[in-house]
């Protein structure tokens, strides 16, 4: 109920479609009360044996069909406008979850797994419309049912009200019972499914790797590991639903046999006519009816409640980087960047660096070297503001970027990563990316200081040739140039390269490096070095050792220094 009423509250834009259709099944539940007083009041007549039965029937028959209008039309109104609602509100949510996970720090992608977060931007926001379109509005017309059939039932006879009565504690106890054990089955079934989904879409990015390894068959046992588990977890629910509700047929039948048997008595006593007993016989079915629907809708919502609270919690999940309450809009800056008295750690007790002191001028090229896990890649996301420090802050111009927002500050950066992501598109639309407003003059110009024109035009449809998931119909070097492009057309004041040229052979990483110096001397350049020969125009290389800057200085001084630097350099040039 609580996540139902949020969301009746959250969909608030479609609340006058809501009250409509509240409306339009109010009219076509009342409208349906009037079938067995109808019938109840025609075998009175026919029993009494009066003339102008007829032109009572007649009567009865008009107003059979006024009532029986009324409830279609009712009832197809309710539906239209109960879907209307809750699909928009659907698409407002998927907007509303996704819009959460971009806005979400690194920290928390690395511990969720992709398939289960699009397993619930895709498959758990449908429960909302469920619970809209569906089971709240099934849950009023029960409602309404049962006290509407309920106070007519006295109204024909209260003896035979009050016998009906008796067998209602027992369904809802069943139907307590079937409640208290579905939900927690429906909330696993629902982390089950996530898991699968969450499994599937890792095996799908790393067929590759798992064809290389030949682990076919581990793998498709894993699938049907989870796949059994979601069946089972599947098959308890239903175990509850289809035993319960046999259950309230049976009760619901003994509810019958006593009033029928109770019933005829009446009749031989004269307290009551047969048309009574007619009427009263179809309102009992309908009153019955949805303590036997109770049932159905417990499972229902349990599922669709499990499937919401999943989205939920995402929406509900606080990102360790948050922008703070009226946070600066950074201009175009200059690109003067330091870090402060920097600690960081991604564990606890396990901290990539501590106390850490830099300070990179504007316009300067800065190398950061080291062996693997010293925190090269982490200052660059450090400043990007993926993650936030334990200690320290980062500045740029002066400015704790934690004051500022999260937008701004990255229009001012630009980055290369290693690992390069390109979006299923055209090589067109991959290098315009961060920037929308580019002309073609602007992309081709990019694309050649990039070293990626000679090769895009080749491509069967050039600048148009649609490049698959992650650029898969790419080689790894095509790849990193059309990455490198597309930071070069984006012009921001403070580029980041994360040993961006580590896919290209010897000469077109001269071409590029020399292109990537000639552009690095109207902004902030900060280069994440493996391969150390790529420093040597650096104005500055910062050396990275364990936990804090081992050494700091230009290509020419720590080569005489003899330091770790020199040492590095004789490994990895």
């Amino acid at each position: 109920m609580k996540i139902a009423l949020r969301i009746f509250c959250e969909a608030k834009k479609y609340r006058v479609f809501l009250v409509f259709a509240f409306l339009a099944l109010v009219v076509s539940t009342v409208a349906g009360f009037y079938t067995p007083w109808a019938l109840r009041e025609l075998t009175s007549i026919a029993t009494e044996g009066r003339r102008d039965f007829g032109t009572e029937a007649l009567r009865i028959g008009l107003l059979l069909l006024g009532t029986a209008t009324l409830q279609a039309a009712g009832a197809s109104a309710a539906g239209y406008m109960n879907h209307y609602a809750a699909l928009h509100y659907v698409a407002d949510l998927r907007k509303m979850l996704y819009g959460k996970l971009q806005n979400m720090s690194l920290s928390y992608f690395h511990k969720s797994r992709t398939g289960d977060l699009t397993s619930r931007v895709v498959n758990d926001t449908l429960d909302a419309e469920v619970l809209l379109a569906h089971v709240i509005p099934d849950f009023i017309v029960n409602i309404l049912t049962f006290i509407g059939v309920g106070i007519l039932l006295f109204t024909i006879n209260v003896k035979l009200a009050f016998m009906s009565l008796v067998t209602i504690p027992f369904l809802l106890g069943i139907t307590l019972w079937q409640g208290h054990h579905v939900s927690p089955v429906w909330k696993e079934n629902s982390r089950v499914r996530g898991a699968l989904a969450g499994k599937v879409q890792d095996n799908l990015s790393g067929m590759k790797e798992i064809q290389i390894f030949n682990q076919q068959g581990h793998e498709e046992n894993s699938i049907a590991h989870l796949a059994m588990l979601h069946s089972r977890a599947y098959l308890r629910a239903s175990f509850f639903f289809e035993t319960s509700y046999p259950l309230l047929a049976f009760v619901t039948a003994l509810g019958t046999v006593i009033v029928v048997i109770y019933g005829g008595h009446l009749v031989g006593t004269g307290e009551v006519n047969i048309g009574d007993i007619v009427g009263f016989a179809m309102y009992l079915s309908m009153f019955y009816g949805p303590v036997k629907n109770f049932s159905a809708l417990v499972e229902r919502s349990g599922e669709a409640g499990a499937g919401c609270k999943r989205v939920f919690d995402v929406l509900d999940e606080i990102s360790e980087v948050k922008e703070k309450e009226n946070a600066i809009v950074l201009k175009r800056v200059k690109g003067e960047i330091e870090l402060r008295d920097l600690t960081f750690s991604y564990h606890e007790d396990i901290p990539v660096m501590e106390n850490i002191n830099l300070k990179i001028q504007t316009g300067q090229t800065v190398a950061l070297v080291g062996t693997t896990g010293v925190g090269k890649s982490t200052i660059a996301n450090l400043i990007n503001r993926f993650y936030d420090p334990q200690n320290g802050a980062v500045y740029i111009d002066g400015i704790d970027i934690r004051d500022v927002t999260l937008s701004s500050l990255r229009n001012n950066i630009s980055m290369v990563l290693q690992d390069t992501f390109l979006f299923n598109g055209t090589v067109y639309e991959n290098i315009a990316y961060g920037w929308k407003g580019a002309t073609k003059e602007d992309v081709l110009a990019a694309a050649k200081a990039a070293n990626a024109h000679d090769f895009i035009e080749k491509m069967e449809h050039g600048y148009d040739t649609t490049i698959g998931e992650r650029g898969v119909l790419l080689s790894g070097g095509q790849r990193q140039r059309i990455a490198i492009a597309r930071a070069i057309l984006r012009d921001s004041p403070i580029l980041i390269l994360d040993e961006a040229t580590s896919a290209l052979d010897t000469k077109t990483e001269m071409e590029i490096q020399a292109a990537l110096n000639e552009i690095s001397k109207t902004r902030t350049t900060i280069m994440i070095a493996h391969r150390l020969s790529t420093t040597r125009d650096a104005d500055l290389i910062v050396v990275l050792n364990g936990t804090g800057i081992a050494e700091m200085g230009s290509h020419d001084e720590l080569m005489e220094r003899g330091g770790i630097f020199a040492g590095l350099h004789g490994v990895h040039a």
